[in-house]
């Protein structure tokens, strides 16, 4: 979980009130936060958060903001967004987007902020959030990164364009002397942390004024001239790219917002692109597009347990910060500018709960009792797991996300048949499994110290495509196994696999099978009363060099609730 370190004098300067410890406990259950150390001799307040789907709440601002709504019942306003069919004034403040960035990282939102000399205390913060933001919600800069500039050494229109990333020069920050965008990525700290964003483009994302000076190379660094902030600056300009357009304006909102309640004049950004947006081709930024959410008191009665009053629903919801209307019995909620977690009625009414306090509600005693079993697959599973021991093989547990590159690419694998997250919080997270081979192989990659043969497996949930249920997928437990040594061939997967079915009391053939990720020719489908419930082989080469494995692997996968099935027709 989120994890933000505060300036503590600061931040009780922007909640207004200073709370006992006892009090402020309390208080943060308001934004599902506790806190983890707190040292008042060392001006030092770190508080864990529990939500990740607020990133408003990374921030001294933004956190003090959640806290002073509930504790006043008010709802802060801000009069710099635009939103469709009115745009505030931008003046001369323009960015002009290349069309060549369509491909590689298209959009970005900024603002400029005018007006109190940054402290040294608000530099930290401003430092620590940004990073926050980019790291969590940005997803290691991938989606959402961001970079502030002295405003008043800059000169509009900014051009956002691609860079030839020989060709591009310039002084990155913590450097004096100029690189360019090829040789930043190879040997900056920064470039060798984040190059892989955008190290497979031909062409970089680059930013630079209308005196064609450097702002920076996102997502990578700044200049070292525009883009170093120093204490005593009081005109910022602030702007974030990335591949995904909401998310951008919900983080360029988040981080206006902050600036607003520092104490900052918020002037709005025209950015102009050459290609079609989900707002047109003009937008100005900060931008609210959030969608009103409608919830009846009576299904938030209900789900809540307790009867509770239009009324007293609409304060509760008002309390949590949330501007909200009423009509009759339905509430409809406009969503701040700097939230964009409201995807159901169900996410109203848990407003209302925390806006009420979660104390306020009578504990209520189960009504029905059940007693738990196993279950038919979990009994076999676990007949299997023993088995898999006893032939010398160590149980791995993996997680079911992970990225294409591993379960599609390196796998030789077309991927028509994978599932996709839709909105995946990063690139390690952004399929769902179909096989449990790319995770034993990832293990292997990563094992070449260890004394040969090694022998590892996995029981475990894999999805697959299936037109007949109801949400296109279904999910199987099977049971994966690899062997690994300098001698290891399809005999070794064989006799292995014939140990397995032979102690399960089961008999299986084999049948040739045409598998990009199995040398050809060795490899078999595993077929089990006339169906085929898994496949072994030896993994192809090519395979094995897209891990660094060096030595010869075999493989196999078996389907355990296909194997169950297929007794059950038997019967």
């Amino acid at each position: 979980m989120p994890k933000i370190e505060l300036q503590e004098k600061s931040f009780f300067q922007l909640l207004g009130s200073r709370p006992d410890r006892e009090e402020f406990e309390e208080l943060l259950s308001v934004a599902k936060a506790e806190i983890d150390d707190w040292k008042p001799d060392e001006n030092s307040l770190k508080i864990e958060l529990n939500d990740t789907n607020r990133p408003d709440l990374w921030s001294a601002a933004g956190l003090a903001r959640q806290l002073r709504s509930f504790q006043e019942g008010s709802t802060p306003e801000y009069s710099f967004l635009s939103s469709q069919g009115n745009a505030r004034a931008a003046g001369e403040r323009l960015i002009r987007v290349d069309k060549a960035l369509k491909g590689i990282r298209p959009y970005i939102a900024a603002f400029v902020a005018r007006g109190v000399p940054v402290s040294e205390a608000m530099l930290v913060d401003m430092i620590n959030s940004q990073e926050k933001l980019c790291w969590n919600f940005g997803r290691k800069r991938s989606t959402i990164a961001m970079g502030v500039y002295r405003a008043d050494m800059m000169k509009f229109p900014v051009h956002y364009r691609a860079a030839d990333p020989d060709g591009t020069r310039f002084i990155p920050l913590d450097y004096s002397w100029e690189m360019s965008l090829r040789e930043i990525l190879e040997t900056h700290p920064k470039g060798v942390e984040f190059g892989w964003i955008v190290e497979h483009f031909d062409r970089f994302p680059y930013l630079e004024d209308d005196q064609g000076q450097t702002l920076s190379f996102p997502p990578i660094i700044n200049s070292a001239h525009l883009g170093a902030v120093e204490v005593g600056d009081s005109h910022h300009f602030i702007e974030l790219t990335g591949p995904d357009l909401d998310s951008l304006l919900v983080a360029c909102s988040i981080v206006a917002c902050d600036f607003a309640d520092l104490g900052y004049q918020i002037l709005p950004v025209r950015v102009v692109y050459p290609f079609d947006t989900a707002y047109g081709r003009e937008l100005v930024t900060p931008y609210y597009f959030q969608k009103p959410v409608t919830v009846e008191v009576g299904e938030a009665s209900r789900l809540l347990g307790e009867e509770i009053s239009a009324e007293e629903a609409e304060a509760c919801i008002r309390r949590m910060g949330n501007p909200v209307s009423r009509s009759g019995s339905a509430l409809t909620v406009s969503p701040p500018p700097y939230r964009n977690d409201f995807l159901h009625p169900v996410d109203v009414i848990e407003e209302i709960l925390i806006g009420r306090g979660m104390n306020s509600f009578e504990p209520v005693w189960p009504e029905e009792f059940t007693v738990g079993r196993l279950s038919e697959i979990e009994h076999f599973s676990r007949q299997a797991r023993d088995i898999m021991v006893g032939q010398g093989y160590q149980e791995m547990i993996y997680g079911y996300l992970g990225s294409r590159r591993d379960f599609v690419d390196r796998m030789n694998w077309s991927g028509a048949d994978i599932i996709e997250v839709a909105n995946p919080m990063s690139e390690s997270f952004e399929v769902l499994r179909n096989s449990q081979l790319p995770s034993l192989l990832y293990s292997e990659s990563i094992s070449s110290n260890a004394t040969y043969p090694h022998r590892i497996f996995e029981v475990g949930k894999v999805a697959c495509l299936d037109e007949k249920e109801n949400y296109g997928s279904r999910t199987i437990t099977c049971l994966s196994f690899l062997f690994c040594d300098r001698e290891a061939s399809f005999n070794d997967a064989n006799s292995h696999l014939a140990a397995l079915f032979f102690y399960l009391s089961r008999d299986y053939t084999l049948e040739p099978l045409q598998d990009p990720r199995f040398v050809p020719g060795r490899g078999g489908a595993v077929v089990y009363r006339g169906e085929r419930v898994g496949m072994i082989g030896e993994i192809h080469p090519a395979v094995l060099e897209n891990w660094g494995i060096q030595q010869p692997v075999v493989a196999g996968e078996i389907e355990l609730e296909a194997v169950l099935e297929m007794d059950g027709e038997g019967r």
